[in-house]
């Protein structure tokens, strides 16, 4: 093993947004109501526009399942994925993904999605584990409260840091794939960083820092899915440390 390279989820591996795409199918099979689902849609919004921290994205979500059972979610999750996610995963992410592989690297998924979607999406692309958000759950039933740190910007970091750390390997041996300046800190952190399809914050200090942009939506078309692989069970999460201090942005 040379590494570990980590991939962001969301308009990384996938050419899509897999938490808007769930707020609607949820409004269509009627587990959430018209105010839940436009409440949730204007979080999302102001979150791309840079008026609302994603952190606060996922707290307000997560207290709208409080009292729902985890089963009943982990099952809407993997229909979801099935029928909605599948064929979103790009064809250059499972290309660089072979890439890692064939060079002795470990993949990870390092997403502020959800273990519930990262589970079968780290099943169908046969990576060696995912870092994610995680829900308190109690006798089954969700709590309303996120396990900390969340997974997003420095808690990114956090997480990618005991896994590393674990297995003996450098971040800056490392890289890490994602689209969001949101991740910065993640990027500045790994050795390799590698920018996908960039949001126009994020573009612009690639370019003053020279790294490697690639192109990987080429359109919003579905990709087609690889055969499916036999299901494997991926690793358990590691104990977090709280993360340290956010560092101003350039």
């Amino acid at each position: 093993m040379t590494g570990i390279a980590f991939f962001d989820v969301d308009k990384t591996v996938l050419s899509v947004n897999s938490a808007a795409l769930w707020v609607k199918r949820e409004f269509h099979a009627g587990n959430v109501t018209r105010g839940q689902a436009l409440r949730a849609a204007l979080w999302l919004s102001l979150y791309h526009l840079g008026f609302a921290r994603l952190d606060d994205v996922i707290v307000t979500a997560v207290r709208g399942l409080r009292g729902l059972k985890e089963r009943d979610v982990i099952d809407r999750t993997m229909a979801f994925f099935r029928s909605d996610i599948v064929h979103y995963i790009q064809p250059a992410a499972r290309e660089a993904m072979a890439a890692h592989k064939a060079k002795g690297d470990l993949v990870f998924l390092l997403t502020s999605s959800t273990n519930y979607l990262c589970a079968p999406l780290g099943d169908e692309l046969l990576i060696d584990g995912f870092l994610a958000n995680r829900f308190a759950v109690e006798q089954g039933v969700f709590t309303g409260e996120p396990e900390w740190p969340l997974c997003f910007g420095p808690g990114k970091v956090a997480h990618a840091r005991v896994v590393a750390d674990k297995l003996g390997v450098s971040l800056l041996e490392c890289a890490f794939y994602t689209d969001s300046a949101s991740d910065l800190p993640m990027l500045e952190a790994v050795g390799h960083p590698v920018v996908v399809d960039p949001d126009p914050r994020l573009r612009r200090i690639a370019r003053k820092r020279g790294w490697p942009i690639q192109r990987w939506r080429l359109s919003t078309a579905k990709a087609l899915p690889a055969p499916a692989p036999t299901r494997r069970t991926l690793p358990a999460p590691a104990t977090i440390p709280p993360p340290p201090p956010r560092a101003d942005e350039p």
